[in-house]
C-alpha cells in the first residue's frame, strides 16, 4: 500500500472520526529533558484509534450491503459494531474467551452479535475467517488489511498538521496495524522521523518474528497473560503489516507488566486520562529508558482507554 492510500482514507473519513487531541505533557517532558506530546487516540469514538480504519473499510463496502465477520479482542470489535451501526451492515464478532467485560458489553451496546471462541485471539481469527467461508459472508482483518492500515494512517497525517519538528513516534504494536499506517505516513514525509514499537514482553509476536526474520506461530515464541490484552496475538502469514514494519520501523521495544501498569498510575495522575494496557506501552518504554529519549520532541501515540473499571481502581489504589 501506498501514502496515497493514507490521504484518500482521510478525504474519505473527514467528519467521521475525532482529530483527536495532541496534548503535551509536562512529567514525561522533565523525565526526558525534552518535549513530549500524548496523541490521545483514548479520546477518539469508541475511544480507540481502530474507528478510524473500520469507517474507512466498512463505508467502501455499504453499497454492496454485505454482512461481516470479524475477530478481535475487542477494541476492532467495538469499532466495527459502531461502524456497522451507523451505516445499516450486519455484523458478528468472534471474541476469545479473555475479552474484558467491558469491551464486551460495548460490543452488544452497538448491537452487533459476538461469538465467544478459543482462549486467544489467534483460535478466534481463525474460527471467524473459517466461519466467514463457510456462510458466504466478508472477513475483515483486524490489521492484515490494506484499508484498515490506511485509516489508521490518517493518525500520522493529522501529526504532520498538529506539530512541526517531529523526531520520533512511539507506537503500541500487536498485529501491526496502527504502527503500520503511522508509519507510511510520516517516514514518507519526512524520512528521519524515528518510527519505534512497543510490545508486552509477555506476548510480543512481531518483535520475535523480526527478529527471526520470518512470521513465526504464536506457539514457537514466549508467551503469558498481558494487560496489554489488545496487542496480544500471533500474526497471520504474509500479513502486510510485517514487511511494511521491516520497512519502515526503526526498533521495537519491550516492557515489563509492571511497567504498563506504572504507566496507567502515571497517565492518570498527570494527564487525567484513563488507558488501558495497550494504549500505555508507550509511556512505559519512556518510564523503563528514559535515557534513550533525551532531549528529543516526541510523540507517543495512546491507542486506546478500555480498561474495565476493577482493573483500573486496582492499579490506582495499589501505586
Amino acid at each position: 500500500m501506498y501514502y496515497t492510500d493514507i490521504i484518500r482514507a482521510q478525504k474519505r473519513i473527514s467528519g467521521l472520526v475525532a482529530k483527536t487531541e495532541l496534548r503535551k505533557s509536562v512529567y514525561l517532558g522533565n523525565l526526558t529533558q525534552g518535549e513530549v506530546f500524548l496523541k490521545l487516540e483514548n479520546l477518539q469514538i469508541t475511544n480507540a484509534f481502530k474507528f478510524r480504519g473500520a469507517i474507512n473499510k466498512l463505508i467502501q463496502i455499504k453499497k454492496s450491503s454485505q454482512e461481516i465477520i470479524t475477530a478481535s479482542s475487542g477494541n476492532h470489535g467495538q469499532a466495527v459494531a459502531r461502524a456497522s451501526r451507523e451505516l445499516g451492515l450486519k455484523t458478528k464478532i468472534i471474541l476469545p474467551e479473555r475479552t474484558p467485560e467491558k469491551k464486551k458489553n460495548l460490543i452488544k451496546n452497538y448491537g452487533a452479535a459476538y461469538i465467544i471462541h478459543g482462549k486467544t485471539v489467534d483460535q478466534a481469527e481463525e474460527y471467524g475467517r473459517n466461519l466467514a467461508k463457510k456462510e458466504g459472508k466478508l472477513y475483515i482483518s483486524p490489521y492484515n488489511d490494506e484499508d484498515i492500515v490506511a485509516g489508521a494512517g490518517t493518525i500520522g497525517l493529522e501529526l504532520i498538521e498538529q506539530l512541526s519538528g517531529i523526531q520520533a513516534v512511539l507506537v503500541p504494536i500487536g498485529g501491526g496495524g496502527l504502527i503500520s499506517g503511522i508509519a507510511i505516513a510520516l517516514k514518507e514525509f519526512n524520512p528521519s522521523i524515528k518510527i519505534f514499537g512497543v510490545q508486552p514482553k509477555n506476548d510480543a509476536a512481531m518483535y520475535y518474528s523480526l527478529k527471526s526474520d520470518n512470521i513465526i506461530p504464536a506457539s514457537e515464541y514466549p508467551c503469558s497473560v498481558t494487560i496489554a490484552d489488545g496487542l496480544a496475538g500471533g500474526i497471520e502469514q504474509n500479513s502486510i503489516t510485517f514487511s511494511i514494519i521491516k520497512k519502515y520501523v526503526d526498533k521495537i521495544f519491550l516492557v515489563s507488566e509492571k511497567s504498563i501498569e506504572k504507566a496507567i498510575y502515571q497517565l492518570w495522575k498527570n494527564e487525567r486520562q484513563i488507558v488501558e494496557g495497550a494504549g500505555a506501552v508507550g509511556i512505559a518504554a519512556i518510564i523503563e529508558q528514559p535515557e534513550i529519549f533525551l532531549k528529543q520532541k516526541m510523540v507517543v501515540i495512546i491507542s486506546g482507554g478500555n480498561i474495565n473499571k476493577d482493573c483500573f481502581d486496582r492499579i490506582i489504589e495499589n501505586k
